[in-house]
């Protein structure tokens, strides 16, 4: 019999890495819920029209696409079949496609109910997402997001509140070394113009948006290949490397801008958020000032986050940004959003390389009942009752075992406490308590080890 797999870019969470997971998730949670956002959900599966072109060309590559139910080829034309270009058959076999990111949906969500939101309009949403991609370390097919959007404003409190709940995460999370690059849209449009790429600024985008993987000799011939001359990549490339202060690189690209309106907007703009992020009383710690950054989604149009952990072989974290023209794409113009997004699956492994899950993550009961033949059992059965009725996790050993079995059972699942019923607890109501991690013992009645526990 063949043995049973899962697809490549796909993993299985067992009891040990979902209670982890869920530490990351509720942590999140708890953060957007302090700053207003609302739990929405859509769909796995959009159609392919509400995807398509929303990533630009190297996203629309990597949409899963679903076939179309039931005989899927009937309807092709046989000369585009006999061709073998997937191209030419895709729009008839498959309207839908599972979701790429969280985002677009939003935007279509926020369309298609656009009588009943109020605006600005504040949702958070925790879903896994797909991406045709080549898996490997910190990349997968499957993966969770966790994003928040604010939509109906373009008040760049929103992108200082961002800012604020990043590091509210971080804080949460235990992780304290990381970086949140922040740059503008508009700063690039500004380059573009400097170097009279006006016209193809999206080809300019892509390709500084691989700086980071394939370095600068590799991006200057994939420009160049596109058409992009010399004398404009040295000062492309002049600017992108410039290093220095967050104040010394404002005034450097001040001085850069005096002819560009595009430039000039996209520096206010960071600035304004410093500003902003300093009457909430915030210090800039942690913000870096990545005039390099440019993010490969083409949606973006103002301010845009990547967030790295520093010291750790894992990419971004979380990244988002401004987006003024999304709901434009499905016939509601002028309504500018700005998000951020959480990848859950790469903080775990961030997380387990640098051994910061709390202990307590693991815990999923607080209490267990061992027992030492059928009466203290059933006797157990109403003291876990009682507990479960105190708002107390507890879990009855099932089975009639050996007690050496029952406490091992509670070590590997770090239950932190057993309570162990024999018959001289049954005659006497004076239970022995057993403190697992420090290995102390004590005889108590019931109410007073649910105060104790309570009181932890």
């Amino acid at each position: 019999m063949e043995k049973p797999t899962i697809p490549k870019g796909t993993r299985d969470f067992g009891p040990t890495q979902m209670a982890k997971r869920q530490y990351i998730l509720e942590n999140i949670k708890k953060v957007f819920q302090k700053y207003g956002f609302q739990p929405l959900e859509t769909p796995a599966m959009e159609n392919l029209s509400t995807l398509t072109g929303k990533y630009g060309e190297e996203g629309d590559q990597l949409l899963f696409k679903v076939l179309n139910s039931g005989d899927f080829l009937k309807e092709v034309d046989a000369i585009n079949l006999s061709k073998k270009d997937s191209r030419l058959v895709t729009t008839t076999i498959s309207e839908k496609g599972l979701r790429y990111d969280l985002t677009v949906p939003f935007a279509r969500y926020v369309v298609m109910n656009r009588g009943e939101i109020t605006f600005p309009f504040k949702r958070y949403q925790i879903q896994p997402v797909w991406r045709a991609d080549r898996p490997q370390k910190g990349r997968y097919r499957e993966f969770y997001q966790c994003d928040a959007d604010v939509v109906g404003t373009d008040s760049l409190i929103c992108e200082a509140e961002i800012v604020l709940m990043i590091k509210e995460v971080f804080k949460a999370l235990g992780i304290g070394d990381y970086s949140i690059k922040i740059n503008h849209r508009s700063i690039l449009s500004g380059l573009a113009e400097l170097c009279g790429a006006k016209e193809n600024e999206s080809s300019l985008f892509i390709g500084i948006d691989k700086l980071d993987k394939i370095g600068e000799e590799k991006v200057r011939e994939e420009l160049k290949s596109r058409g992009f001359e010399e004398n404009s990549l040295n000062t492309v490339f002049e600017i992108l490397n410039f290093k220095g202060t967050t104040q010394q690189k404002i005034d450097f690209l001040t001085s850069k801008f005096s002819t560009s309106e595009k430039g000039k907007k996209g520096v206010a703009d960071f600035k304004e958020v410093l500003s902003l992020l300093k009457s909430y009383g915030v210090t800039e710690d942690h913000i870096e000032f990545d005039i390099a950054l440019a993010r490969g989604l083409s949606y973006y149009t103002g301010c845009i986050f990547e967030v790295k952990i520093n010291k750790v072989a894992i990419g971004s974290v979380s990244g988002g940004g401004r987006y003024d023209n999304l709901t434009g794409n499905f016939g509601m113009p002028d309504v500018s959003g700005v998000g951020i997004s959480f990848g859950v699956d790469r903080l775990y492994d961030a997380m387990e390389e640098l051994q910061l899950f709390p202990k307590e993550a693991q815990i999923s009961s607080t209490v267990m009942i061992a027992h030492l033949d059928e009466d203290t059992m059933r006797y157990g059965l109403k003291v876990a009752h009682k507990l479960r009725q105190n708002g107390i996790a507890t879990e009855i050993y099932p089975d009639q075992s050996k007690l050496k079995k029952q406490l091992d059972y509670a070590n590997k699942k770090l239950i932190p406490f057993v309570i162990v019923i024999g018959s001289d607890e049954m005659k006497d109501g004076l239970l022995t308590f057993k403190n697992m991690e420090k290995g102390e013992q004590e005889k108590l009645s019931l109410t007073s080890i649910i105060s104790k526990i309570k009181g932890q």
